[in-house]
């Protein structure tokens, strides 16, 4: 495989040209990914005493395989289990080289990459310019909580229908 055709995420060499494409494409498209996200989240909030009933932890794993293919499409999501991609203008933060939620590490290149992979557009300055088309720059201040390894891997949609329902 060309170096061209890959970059190393994390010691594992992953196709870039697809998924980075519609990963860009996301965040150009961010005003109304995000628009449909909340109408989303909105059916979730409602679906909650539903979902309650049916038990979460009996959906989890269909959930979150739905969520893992949609997302992993969408975002190049790694599914942490802790979505923050509301407040980092549609750009998942996980795929920056060095794991950093809170804002780029001042690494980034004149033209806009990655210091550590200079073929890879900085996860950051996409963030900045999805969080710009969604009109949420400020949400970038936001500080996100450090990864919680246990929820590797499950859903973000049922954690936050079930954090909605909570009495």
């Amino acid at each position: 495989m060309r170096a061209e055709d890959a970059f190393p995420v994390r010691g594992v060499a992953r196709p870039a040209l697809p998924r980075r494409s519609l990963r860009l494409w996301s965040v150009r498209h961010a005003r109304g990914l995000a628009a449909f996200y909340r109408g989303f989240e909105r059916g979730l909030r409602a679906a909650a005493p539903l979902l309650r009933r049916i038990g979460y932890a009996r959906l989890e794993r269909p959930v979150a395989g739905v969520e893992r293919v949609v997302k992993q499409a969408l975002f190049d999501c790694r599914m942490c289990g802790q979505c923050v991609l509301s407040a980092t203008g549609l750009s998942c933060p996980m795929n920056c080289p060095k794991g950093l939620r809170n804002g780029p590490c001042g690494g980034v290149r004149d033209n806009g990459t990655c210091e550590v992979h200079p073929q890879m557009p900085c996860v950051w300055v996409k963030a900045f310019e999805g969080a710009e088309r969604m009109g949420a720059v400020a949400r970038l201040g936001e500080a996100q909580a450090p990864i919680d390894h246990r929820k590797t891997g499950r859903s973000s949609w049922l954690q936050a229908a079930q954090a909605d329902a909570a009495p």
